[in-house]
Formats: C-alpha cells, sequence, structure tokens
C-alpha cells in the first residue's frame, strides 16, 4: 500500500477515504481525480439522473466516460455501494448503473484493478446482491429493474447479460427482444 491508502470504515465498508490526499494521485477521464470526492460526498442527499443531473453528469463523464474506466472508477465505487447500503429503499436507478457499467467496461475494455484499491471495490461489488435486496419497498420500474439486475450480473462475473440488461430498459426494447426470440 501507499503511504496515502489510509482506509476507514462505514457502514461495514472499507473504502478510500473522500479527505484522502490519495485521490489527487489517482486518475480520471481529465487527469487527476481530485475533484471526484466533493462529487461522491454529494450521493447521500440521493440526488437523481436526468442524464444531466449533477453530480451523476460528472461522475459518469469522468469516471466512465465514453466506455473507459480509470484508478479512481475504482475508487468511487465502494462510496456508491455505502451511498445505496444507507437508504437503498429511496434508490433512483442510476445508483446501481453505475457500478454495473464500471464494472461491465472493466471486463470489456481488460483493465485491472490497481492492487490498492482491489479488496474494497471486490467486496463492494459483492455486497449488490443483498442491497438489490433491500430495495425491495422502491418502485420497480423497467429502469429500475435492468439497473439492479445488471449491478447483480456484473457483481457475479456475468458481464454480458450484464450489459444486455441495461439495454433493457424499455417496454420497446423488450418486446422487441421478445418478438425476436419467438422467431427464432
Amino acid at each position: 500500500m501507499t503511504k496515502y491508502a489510509v482506509r476507514y470504515t462505514k457502514k461495514g465498508q472499507d473504502m478510500l477515504e473522500l479527505n484522502n490526499p490519495r485521490w489527487r494521485e489517482l486518475g480520471d477521464a481529465y487527469g487527476s481525480a481530485a475533484k471526484i470526492p466533493e462529487l461522491l460526498r454529494q450521493l447521500s442527499a440521493l440526488p437523481g439522473d436526468d442524464g444531466s443531473s449533477e453530480p451523476w453528469f460528472s461522475l459518469w463523464s469522468a469516471l466512465a466516460h465514453q466506455g473507459d474506466v480509470y484508478s479512481a472508477s475504482f475508487a468511487a465505487v465502494p462510496h456508491v455501494i455505502a451511498a445505496i447500503a444507507g437508504s437503498p429503499e429511496r434508490l433512483p436507478d442510476v445508483y446501481f448503473h453505475f457500478p454495473a457499467w464500471i464494472e461491465i467496461c472493466r471486463h470489456k475494455n481488460g483493465v485491472d484493478v490497481p492492487d490498492e484499491l482491489a479488496a474494497d471495490y471486490f467486496d463492494a461489488l459483492s455486497r449488490i446482491p443483498a442491497l438489490v435486496a433491500s430495495a425491495k419497498g422502491n418502485h420497480w420500474s423497467a429502469a429500475f429493474t435492468a439497473c439492479a439486475l445488471s449491478a447483480t450480473a456484473a457483481a457475479k462475473g456475468q458481464y454480458e447479460l450484464a450489459e444486455a440488461l441495461l439495454e433493457m430498459t424499455s417496454s420497446d426494447t423488450v418486446a422487441e427482444f421478445l418478438e425476436w426470440s419467438y422467431d427464432r
């Protein structure tokens, strides 16, 4: 571990502390990930996402830019998972979409998680199935269901299924898939 890899426990989740100077050494799509901790702090307020809402727009742009993932992407996922654990019954779908997409892109691009972040990252992913189950009180729209199931599939190493589930967010897409499958 580097001298800055200080860890703390929050609700049972180890992760790189948001005020740790190590964030400046991590990379994102724009270089240093120094701005990422402030964006992650905003997640506890459970902001929604309409595609351009903050902090999600900036998090997606910096950490999952055009399907690329970065060292800061892996440090951020445990914080997203901690936000899910803090209020699973009130989440918008983006909270499950984000870690699913990071893991899908990591696999597709053959990106290794940095050693000093790997344990926290993979531990966070392992918590997803239980967190999906704890969101049972949510309104399970097609988008929420697809994201929750995608995150579960990605956490279990089913990357192609995870990606396909993310494509199944509209009833039109599901209907087209079913029509295609019946015609096979």
